[in-house]
């Protein structure tokens, strides 16, 4: 199981500040732990997310060349993506592709169409400067507004993310409203026929359903898992009261009455979970 650890989703949606030499002390011991990738921040307007405005100056400062796990960071629009791409820690740029209409204008500014072209730009960017684009289908199971979803939405935004050759798409229960049903249908389905790309679950989740998200998505493929240690966070752009992220202790527990290697260091997740119940 690769597990991607998302302090950033975790901090983004907090209401006060989190001091910048907090983060870093933070991102220090999450980067001793061995996750895959760690989600550490974000380049986007600080008046929308005032709590990332200091990502350059953590991602500069944070001990990364001692950790063997990935930086991933994420963007919402060119501008974001062109100062990214600058960072020679960061290895992967995170787009939030929502394929509900209202989600896509409230976090980003831009419609479905014109999300989709600055995808284009950004893939070509991430290409020219030795960066990966992960590309996040945000509202992915289903959105709160009415828009309109189904399976065949999210499979059609995926076969046109697959002409472009996106390697890594993440699945994204933005607001916790997937089931096992919608779960295994869309794993089951784009696992087998998008075999290039590597799917991942990033799925919100209440903690009395959280087992059966990622039972399903195992039993039909997704060996990639994004959480968050004690289930911290959740996108302040979708709604007023927000669905935490997977509690990444979850996911530990999970592999281990499977007898699924994770290849981290416990002792280590130990300390960071100490390091976590300090700041939130």
């Amino acid at each position: 199981m690769k597990i991607i650890e998302c302090p950033r989703d975790a901090m983004q949606g907090y209401s006060h500040f989190i001091g910048t030499e907090t983060k870093i002390k933070y991102l220090n011991s999450l980067l001793k732990v061995g996750f895959d990738t760690i989600d550490a921040g974000s380049f986007v307007s600080p008046k929308v997310i005032p709590q990332m405005r200091d990502t350059e100056t953590v991602l500069t400062s944070i001990n990364y060349q001692e950790s063997k796990s990935k930086l991933l960071a994420i963007v919402a629009n060119i501008r974001g993506a062109e100062m990214a791409v600058k960072h020679k820690n960061v290895s992967y740029l995170g787009f939030p592709f929502s394929i509900s209409e209202t989600f896509q204008l409230r976090n980003t500014n831009s419609t479905i169409a014109q999300s989709f072209e600055t995808v284009k730009y950004i893939n070509s960017l991430c290409n020219t400067n030795g960066k990966e684009l992960v590309i996040y289908i945000s509202m992915g199971f289903g959105n709160p507004y009415g828009d309109k979803w189904d399976t065949d939405v999210a499979s059609k935004w995926t076969e046109k993310m697959a002409e472009l050759g996106i390697k890594i798409i993440s699945l994204s229960d933005t607001v916790g409203v997937a089931t096992p049903k919608s779960i295994a249908y869309l794993f089951g389905d784009l696992i087998k026929k998008y075999p290039a790309i590597e799917f991942g679950a990033h799925l919100h989740t209440r903690k009395d359903n959280w087992r059966e998200k990622v039972q399903t998505a195992w039993d039909n493929g997704c060996t990639r898992f994004d959480g968050a240690i004690n289930g911290f966070g959740g996108c302040p752009m979708a709604d007023d009261v927000l669905v935490g992220n997977m509690p990444t202790e979850f996911l530990l527990q999970f592999a281990q009455e499977n007898n699924i290697k994770t290849n981290l260091d416990t002792a280590a997740f130990e300390t960071a979970m100490l390091e976590a119940s300090g700041i939130f």
